[in-house]
Order: C-alpha cells, then sequence, then structure tokens
C-alpha cells in the first residue's frame, strides 16, 4: 500500500512538471513569453546537454562550487559543534561571548564578502571563508538549542541511578539533540552553497555563480535558467540526503 501512494505520488509530480513545462514552452512559442526574460525548456535542455556533454565545460565549474559547498560546510559545522560543547561544558563562556556572537552574526557576511575577496584573493580561499561563515553560527544556534532541550527529568534521573558525565552526554545529551542539530545542518550545507555561489557571483575564476554571472551579462537566459534549475535540484539532493542521514542515526527511535 506504501508503495502504491508513492508511485501516485512519484506520477502526479511527473505530470505536474510535464504540464509546466508544456505550457512554458507553448507559450514561449506563440510569443506570450518572451525569450529575453524566461527563455525556453528547450532552449535550457540544449545548453544544458551542450554543457555537459558536448562541451563538458559545466563538469568543471559544477566541482569547483561543489568542493567550495562542501569544504565550507565540513569546516564551519566542525567548529560550530566544538565550540557548542565548550559552551555547554562552560555555560559562563557562553554568556560572556554572547554579545559579541550575537554582532558577528548580524554582520552580513555576503556584503563582507569583497573583504574575503582582498584577504584570501579570486580562487576557492574566499569562496570558503563566506560559504563557512554563513554555516557556523546556524550550526551552532542549532546544536546549542538541541543539547539543551534533554528534560531535566532524564537528566536526574539518570544522575540518580549512578550515570557519570561522560554516559549521560553520549547516552542522553547527544542523541536527544540529533533531531535539533541535523535541523541546523541542512541549513548549514544550504547556506554554505549560498555564500560560495553569491562570493562566485561578485568575482570569481571559475564556477557556477561565475558562469552565472557571465551568462547574464550576455543575455543568454536559457543558461541563466538553466543553471538556477541545476542549483535548486542540487540543494533538494543535498538537503534529502541529510534528511535520509538523520533517519538512519534515528533508526532506534
Amino acid at each position: 500500500m506504501q508503495k502504491l501512494s508513492r508511485s501516485r505520488q512519484i506520477l502526479s509530480h511527473g505530470l505536474f512538471c510535464v504540464l509546466f513545462f508544456s505550457i512554458w514552452e507553448i507559450s514561449h512559442r506563440i510569443g506570450l513569453l518572451s525569450p529575453t526574460f524566461f527563455g525556453s525548456p528547450i532552449g535550457i535542455t540544449q545548453f544544458l546537454w551542450e554543457g555537459f556533454f558536448v562541451k563538458a565545460i559545466l563538469w568543471k565549474q559544477l566541482g569547483y562550487t561543489l568542493f567550495g559547498t562542501l569544504f565550507s560546510f565540513v569546516i564551519g559545522s566542525t567548529l560550530a559543534l566544538c565550540l557548542a560543547l565548550i559552551f555547554f561544558m562552560y555555560p559562563r563562556l557562553e554568556r560572556a561571548s554572547e554579545p559579541y556572537l550575537t554582532i558577528f552574526n548580524a554582520m552580513p557576511r555576503i556584503a563582507l564578502a569583497p573583504l574575503f575577496l582582498l584577504w584570501f584573493g579570486l580562487g576557492l580561499g574566499s569562496k570558503i571563508a563566506v560559504g563557512s561563515s554563513l554555516s557556523f553560527f546556524i550550526v551552532l544556534s542549532s546544536a546549542i538549542a538541541g543539547m539543551r532541550s534533554v528534560s531535566q527529568d532524564h537528566l536526574t534521573l539518570s544522575r540518580t541511578l549512578g550515570a557519570n558525565s561522560r554516559q549521560i552526554f553520549f547516552k542522553l545529551t547527544l542523541p536527544t539533540a540529533v533531531p535539533t542539530l541535523f535541523s541546523g545542518l541542512r541549513l548549514g550545507l544550504i547556506y554554505s552553497m549560498l555564500g560560495v555561489i553569491g562570493s562566485e557571483l561578485i568575482a570569481a575564476e571559475h564556477g557556477i555563480g561565475q558562469q552565472l554571472s557571465f551568462l547574464q551579462s550576455m543575455f543568454n537566459m536559457n543558461g541563466v535558467m538553466g543553471l538556477i534549475g541545476l542549483l535548486a535540484a542540487i540543494g533538494m539532493i543535498l538537503t534529502k540526503s541529510m534528511t535520509a542521514l538523520e533517519q538512519r542515526l534515528l533508526r532506534w527511535q
């Protein structure tokens, strides 16, 4: 029954996509939609086919963006998790650091991208710096919130039964924090990609963002829409992957 429901859901999504792109293409052909602003599904498909399988230039650009996204996510989330653990162990340090973290978090990191470009250059370093700064605060706040979501009754019961601090952390605090933590990790991964692409749009030697900026300057709307759709698909795949990992880790529930 569940497989049948899943099949119907996939079929309905497929029919909707076919209908949507058919209306888009027909509107383009009869002149309701200007190709200068919207492109066409067939033109977008041709652009992606040539970019990936004929000229094969998009593989390299996509590789730069994905590497920068994953690397910045790993750096930002690792630093955030380490700092969240320190704050969990030393609450006074968190209270002392909170005003400064709030100030840094309020800074628009995309607006600071030119500064990162001056510090780290046009290469991947500046993109990783922007992406890491965006994911860091999201993962940090979710990690702290998750660790503090443990029921005080469960903590009291664990201590009464003789559990030490190490056992309480790994057997109670960490499993309880996983759902909240993964919510932050999913957002952190997406924001890492947004930071990398945003900095590539400003100035870069390679990457999907750099290609978007170039295609926009050439008024190649098929290319722009194609890359935007590609990035949306990648974002969905990354989010689904994180959700699958979360479900695997929470199988015990």
